[in-house]
C-alpha cells in the first residue's frame, strides 16, 4: 500500500503525485501558482549535496524548493516499472 510522505522525502529519480498541501497563506498561493495542486506528477531530479534546496520537475519546468517548504506538499509515490 502507498502511503503520504512529505515531498522532501522523495529520492532522485523517484516520482510521485500530490495528494495534499497542508501549507497556507502566501505560500500556498505560490505553490498553486506553480502548478503544485492535488494530481500533479513530480519527480526529484536532483538533491544538493547539503540537503537543502531540492529540485523537481513539475509541468515541464524544474523548480527548486526548500525543505520547509516541501515538508507541507503530502505526495504519493508512483508506481515502478518493471522490466
Amino acid at each position: 500500500m502507498n502511503q503520504e510522505m512529505p515531498l522532501c522525502e522523495l529520492g532522485v529519480g523517484q516520482c510521485a503525485t500530490v495528494r495534499r498541501l497542508l501549507t497556507f497563506g502566501s505560500m500556498r498561493r505560490r505553490l498553486q501558482d506553480l502548478g503544485i495542486i492535488p494530481g500533479t506528477k513530480i519527480e526529484c531530479v536532483l538533491k544538493n549535496p547539503s540537503g537543502d534546496p531540492i529540485a523537481y520537475f513539475v509541468r515541464g519546468a524544474v523548480i527548486a524548493l526548500r525543505n520547509r517548504d516541501s515538508k507541507g506538499i503530502l505526495v504519493q509515490c508512483c508506481p515502478t516499472k518493471k522490466d
